[in-house]
């Protein structure tokens, strides 16, 4: 009897401790990999946010470099200056799981990941991110040769990364009740002048971004190198500085927004000059 007793005692505990951990347990099982992600296309905002950010540079790499270069011949990194966003998240120690960053950042991978699956014909579900059909669309006019301007393609690009962008703000701000430090604002506020940037290409500048003969080199203005996001450097060097800045309120102050962009180009000159010189 007394053996059954403790039998009877020990099935119960061991019934209310998995009781207990069955939602971390499950949570658990739903982690997928980057390369499970990359594959089946359809890793939500809250399960990339639950990723680390190596795990999201890992994802935008792949998505990249697999399903997106089947959408565009001859394979070009589309992200990179993502990825150096990304990158310098992880360096700051900024963006952990279930933070303001995280779900502003999830926002944005998610757009990309589903854009992806829509111009791949996969799905036509947006899983309610605005920038999943502008991505859809930017990769489908990519493909088909229609954005070979500079100023078309960045326009366009632009205007998928701020719909997910503000899609990533809704997501932590209105459905987790999540509110940026002033320091995360200020960043934030840096990253739209980036967009604003890219958006207001003049198409004139494209002219002075071609070579000027047969067999002669492109000149790559300064311009073309800050807004290339097919480089890292610039959006990693430029984040740095921009966050620097954002704990001084600068933007605040009374340094214009064109002043403010000029500091940014004069600080990362010597990157600029350092890769043209190389490349």
């Amino acid at each position: 009897m007394m053996t059954r007793a403790r039998s009877a005692v020990a099935t119960f505990l061991v019934s209310v401790l998995l009781c207990a951990f069955a939602p971390a347990l499950a949570a658990a099982a739903e982690h997928r990999t980057p390369a499970q992600c990359a594959a089946s296309l359809d890793c939500g905002a809250e399960e990339i946010n639950r990723m680390t950010m190596p795990e999201r540079l890992e994802l935008v790499r792949t998505l990249s470099a697999g399903p997106a270069a089947e959408l565009v011949p001859g394979y070009l990194p589309r992200w990179r200056n993502i990825e150096g966003i990304i990158q310098f998240f992880h360096d700051n120690r900024m963006g952990e799981p279930g933070s303001w960053v995280s779900y502003v950042d999830s926002g944005i991978v998610e757009g990309i990941e589903r854009g992806i699956a829509i111009a791949l014909g996969r799905s036509a579900d947006t899983f309610g991110n605005p920038g999943s059909l502008r991505w859809a669309s930017y990769l489908t006019e990519l493909g088909a040769g229609r954005l070979t301007a500079r100023s078309a393609h960045d326009k366009a690009w632009s205007e998928a990364e701020q719909a997910s962008t503000e899609h990533g703000v809704a997501l932590a701000e209105r459905t987790h009740g999540l509110e940026a430090t002033g320091v995360e604002q200020r960043f934030y506020q840096f990253s739209e002048l980036y967009r604003l940037t890219l958006r207001n290409r003049p198409p004139l500048t494209d002219l002075i971004s071609v070579p000027a003969g047969p067999g002669q080199p492109r000149q790559i203005t300064i311009l073309d190198w800050f807004t290339d996001v097919g480089n890292a450097t610039p959006s990693r060097k430029g984040a740095e500085l921009a966050y620097h800045m954002a704990e001084f309120d600068l933007p605040g102050s009374a340094l214009g927004g064109q002043a403010l962009l000029n500091a940014y180009l004069t600080e990362l000159l010597d990157s600029y000059l350092a890769e043209t010189a190389a490349g």
